[in-house]
């Protein structure tokens, strides 16, 4: 074990290159195509760590289009940032931590737009101590995640971008621009950070955040927009939500009997919900407040997972499943309320099978 995975050994949540670290060797180890400079292995190995490659063993990770994926790497060898845009919940943080566990082999240079408020989160700090000792200098730089970036030739992950103040993200120009930044404390050569190969900013935003209508006009310019979209096949949806509530329950110790057909309820009442359409074509309301996402779907079915082995003799029942759908589908819209009344009576009323029949009897949840 090398000393990464012992960093990361107890952490809740490994990233995607601990996790992944045996099909990134794998793919290394057979990687014939030509390799970006700067990378780690060629935009062909990248693709198919995103995607997957069953005949090589590599686990898909994100159910796209092929085409979008390409576009998305391709940008990122370019001198220009991307921009991945989507509704809440639509993996695009996972996407972007994937793509920069893949070239870089790092996915842990990250910012976060909501908490950057200042030149400093964004760029640079001081250390305080060596900065009162021995002034301005290398040894009392402290980088940001984006500096560091710039200086070890990685890529950067910068987390809801639209919520930084413009005029940070104005600070960001130079970076994308002329790949530079002057630190005008530091004389000469020092002063001037001049970004590696293979240095680039992968940037996510959530489609309903204001901020991104906002966006600096010039900061667009320099960056390749692509909407991620939440997955349109029913079964495609089954096999993330599945295999991560494996995933997370295993995490947690709990060894649940994890009924597909229970799995199945809550993955097509979310897809409706989310899509204002039933399977079988028929229109039906959307509801406002919840993004009912496949991410929300994963957590659900992982919290009811938790509630059948704690409270539940570890099976996972309709009933169980039904009480967290319920607190994940109605949050602060009280419309919302009235609508999931008309979806229970209009689309799950109709349906036979027990598990839809118990769905049904269970629609007094919706007070």
């Amino acid at each position: 074990m090398n000393s990464k995975n012992v960093a990361f050994k107890a952490a809740q949540r490994e990233p995607a290159e601990v996790v992944y670290a045996q099909e990134l060797e794998k793919l290394k180890g057979m990687d014939h195509g030509p390799v970006p400079p700067g990378w780690q292995m060629s935009p062909r190995a990248v693709e198919k760590f995103v995607r997957g490659d069953e005949k090589l063993g590599i686990e898909r990770k994100f159910v796209a289009d092929r085409a979008m994926v390409v576009r998305i790497i391709i940008s990122l060898c370019t001198s220009r940032g991307c921009l991945l845009v989507g509704e809440p919940g639509t993996a695009k943080s996972w996407l972007s931590e994937l793509l920069s566990a893949a070239i870089s082999g790092s996915s842990t240079l990250a910012l976060q737009g909501g908490a950057v408020s200042q030149v400093g989160q964004l760029l640079y700090s001081w250390n305080e101590s060596v900065l009162n000792n021995e002034g301005p200098c290398l040894r009392a730089l402290v980088p940001s995640p984006l500096l560091r970036g710039m200086m070890e030739g990685r890529m950067v992950r910068f987390e809801e971008i639209a919520r930084c103040p413009q005029a940070l993200q104005d600070a960001l120009l130079s970076v994308l621009s002329d790949r530079v930044v002057v630190i005008p404390e530091l004389a000469g050569e020092e002063g001037v950070v001049l970004a590696r190969e293979g240095f680039n900013v992968i940037a996510t935003s959530n489609s309903v955040d204001e901020g991104v209508h906002r966006m600096s006009a010039a900061l667009k310019r320099r960056m390749d927009f692509e909407e991620i979209r939440p997955i349109r096949n029913l079964a495609d949806e089954m096999d993330v939500v599945l295999r991560e509530v494996r995933k997370a329950n295993a995490r947690a110790g709990v060894n649940v009997d994890l009924d597909e057909s229970v799995v199945e309820i809550l993955v097509t009442m979310f897809h409706e919900l989310r899509n204002g359409q039933t399977l079988d074509g028929r229109s039906t309301d959307r509801l406002a407040g919840s993004a009912l996402s496949t991410a929300e779907a994963v957590s659900v079915a992982h919290a009811a997972s938790l509630n059948a082995w704690y409270y539940g003799g570890g099976s996972m029942t309709v009933e169980l499943l039904m009480h967290h759908v319920i607190g994940s589908a109605l949050k602060d819209q009280p419309e919302d309320r009235r609508r999931l009344r008309h979806y229970f009576e209009t689309a799950i009323a109709p349906r036979r099978g027990g598990n839809w029949q118990q769905a049904w009897a269970l629609r007094s949840l919706i007070h």
